[in-house]
């Protein structure tokens, strides 16, 4: 505080109004593979439809990865996703196949042009890239040419209905498979004959051209050849296959022509050439148009319209990784550069279908392991429910022997945080067409027998048989995405430290069947295991019939309700604590810190969490030593509130005349 040398007044202010803040206790977090979707990356994803429009469709080989995330995502609606680094690769136009991770990947390694896989490559490492086409017009020339020179049929017998016509090749335009056009007379008007009849060109064979008829509106070929004869020496005009779609051709953008330059411009346009991406082949996916060749070319917005720039930031399907060769100066500063080599009456219209994506939907455990690594970080990656997912390493088709290996990373993970909690369903082996119940038992047993004690680990008794809407047919998936869901749909009608399980919080949705339903007997085996068992009870649906962790002591943390109670104070408080680091450790401090932690711990009791609490922090825990230290002590007791396991319910009869007081206790 600045003192006053003369007379005034000096106004300072203090903030004493310090709350402990709440904290996100239902984020979910999961490792998958997938047929799409960036690699190596945390995503988040709040909805089922966003986890298929992001990491697609489920199939046959990781559909135990995508039930395991979007079962989640029935309950909650905060689920971190990393796509695991496999054999996946991107289509590119060269056909060879290059493997770009995500977004950063691209930009530290392929974004200066130094792929050497061709011209474009596929925003999705996995086969849907293979269903992308390409098509880049660079001039006007390409664009559209008119009619006359020697844009003249070359055919005496074009009739109504022929699917092949003849023209001229002098040397003038070229006629590029997918070109689009226009029959004229033989003066070169294309209003003396029916006008707007549009054919596409499907090959070309020496100035022989086959052709279908093309409409205009829906951008599609449709039946049958010509619609009307077409005289020898007829002039045709011929138009990018895509010149519907732009509104004028490619010239000069303005910021070159300010700096000089001239030629720059060009459209692009992304297809889903085979349909395998819309349904539709042939569907245009996205358009772009008026993009520069020029490096450093701005929109009138000040953004970049470097058309490599540009689909980076714009493009959902494609990358940009090379020029193609024959653009002159491509790339280059925009200041008096003359971009456009093609000369005139030359067609430069680049199209490329992509290929060479692959899909790998086998990852190893190493794989897997560095997957879940992105979560490791507790500063860095805000998790509260860790979700194994299957436990193979591979998926359905893997060796279930992997299973505690896959599961013990999980662990070792939410152990090193201390601040969430892992799920895990035993191997798919163990449970699917297991002998009988009892073999499954006794593999969930032994599965549960081979992973270490942890209160910050829970494990489920299995599988759930589901339907999949996607491929119409019915699996069965692991359970640990749907206990992770029961956790975030109980902090979201009751508090964390209430229990997930049982009849109000632990309904299981969208179970057909069990894979395998414990009986009583079966469930007392699997609960001193530290498995809690899912249950169907007819006419009541499908539970969560149990709430331990995987901590073998006997304690009040080996609860889940516990367990989550005290990551949420530990949360909560540390956050708040960290705002006394450096300051004095005096009573001020300490009074402050306690003033802060008390009405928290009373709110959390009257909201049934804890039955009692303490909080000593004062000069007999901050010693002189401890302070000398640079240390701050606080102590805070607290007693949890227990969920109930077991019912006890005593029926006594007594003899008439009897008073009830006089057998009580009895």
């Amino acid at each position: 505080m600045a003192f006053l040398v003369s007379p005034g007044v000096n106004v300072t202010e203090k903030d004493l109004t310090n709350v402990i803040p709440a904290v996100s206790t239902s984020i979910g977090a999961i490792a998958v593979v997938s047929e799409k979707g960036p690699m190596d990356e945390v995503t988040l994803i709040s909805s089922e439809d966003e986890y298929v429009s992001v990491f697609g469709k489920p199939t046959a080989a990781n559909f135990e990865y995508f039930f395991s995330a979007t079962n989640f995502l029935q309950y909650g609606n905060a689920l971190k996703v990393v796509r695991a680094v496999t054999g996946n690769k991107n289509a590119t136009s060269d056909g060879t196949g290059l493997q770009i991770k995500n977004t950063d990947h691209y930009l530290n390694n392929y974004s200066d042009g130094s792929a050497s896989n061709g011209s474009w490559g596929a925003r999705e490492a996995g086969t849907e890239g293979n269903n992308l086409k390409v098509s880049m017009c660079t001039n006007s020339s390409a664009y559209a040419s008119a009619g006359g020179g020697s844009n003249l049929v070359n055919d005496a017998n074009a009739a109504i209905g022929d699917t092949a016509i003849t023209i001229d090749d002098g040397g003038g335009d070229k006629i590029q498979v997918g070109d689009i056009i226009e029959f004229g007379d033989t003066s070169g008007n294309f209003t003396a004959v029916p006008s707007g009849f549009y054919y596409k060109v499907t090959a070309n064979s020496s100035g022989t051209l086959t052709i279908a008829r093309f409409n205009q509106a829906t951008g599609t070929t449709e039946t049958g050849g010509l619609r009307h004869a077409v005289a020898d020496n007829a002039h045709f005009r011929r138009f990018w296959e895509y010149h519907f779609n732009f509104s004028a051709a490619p010239t000069t953008t303005d910021d070159v022509a300010n700096a000089g330059g001239s030629l720059d411009e060009l459209h692009i346009v992304v297809v889903d050439e085979d349909g395998g991406i819309t349904g539709t082949a042939g569907t245009i996916l996205e358009t772009h148009e008026g993009l520069s060749q020029a490096s450093d070319a701005k929109s009138a917005q000040g953004n970049s319209i470097y058309y490599a720039d540009y689909l980076y930031a714009n493009s959902k399907f494609i990358y940009w990784l090379d020029h193609e060769s024959t653009l002159a100066n491509a790339g280059s500063s925009k200041v008096g550069q003359t971009f456009d080599n093609v000369g005139a009456q030359t067609i430069s219209v680049f199209s490329a279908s992509l290929s060479g994506g692959t899909t790998d939907n086998e990852p190893t455990l190493g794989e897997m392991a560095l997957a879940y690594d992105k979560f490791a970080d507790a500063e860095t990656e805000e998790v509260n429910l860790l979700i194994a997912g299957p436990s193979q390493g591979g998926g359905a088709t893997a060796a279930d022997a992997t299973g505690d290996t896959h599961a013990t990373k999980v662990i070792d993970i939410a152990e090193a945080r201390k601040d969430c909690v892992a799920f895990i369903s035993p191997p798919r082996a163990d449970v699917v067409n297991a002998a009988n119940e009892i073999v499954a038992t006794e593999n969930v047993k032994n599965f549960a027998d081979g992973l270490s004690s942890s209160s910050y680990a829970v494990i489920d008794s299995g599988y759930k048989y589901m339907y999949d809407k996607y491929n119409d047919v019915f699996r069965f998936v692991p359970l640990c995405g749907d206990i992770a869901g029961l956790c975030a749909r109980t902090d979201n009608v009751a508090d964390p430290f209430f229990s997930p399980a049982g009849f109000n919080r632990g309904q299981i949705r969208g179970a057909v069947k069990l894979a395998f339903d414990p009986n009583q007997a079966q469930r007392d085996v699997l609960y001193k295991a530290r498995v809690n068992p899912v249950v169907t009870f007819p006419g009541q649906g499908t539970v969560l019939f149990g709430d331990k962790t995987a901590q073998s002591k006997p304690s009040a943390f080996d609860r889940i309700n516990v367990r989550r109670l005290f990551l949420t104070m530990e949360k909560a408080i540390s956050t708040a604590a960290k705002f006394q680091l450096f300051e004095f450790n005096d009573e001020f401090t300490r009074a402050q810190f306690r003033n802060l932690v008390e009405p928290f711990l009373r709110d959390i009791q009257g909201r049934r969490g804890i039955t009692d609490f303490s909080v000593v922090c004062d000069e007999t825990n901050n010693t002189g030593d401890i302070i000398d230290r640079n240390e701050f002590v606080a102590d805070i007791f607290v007693k949890p509130n227990r969920s109930i396991n077991f019912i006890k319910l005593n029926f006594i009869a007594t003899r008439t005349g009897v008073a009830f007081s006089e057998v009580a206790g009895a």
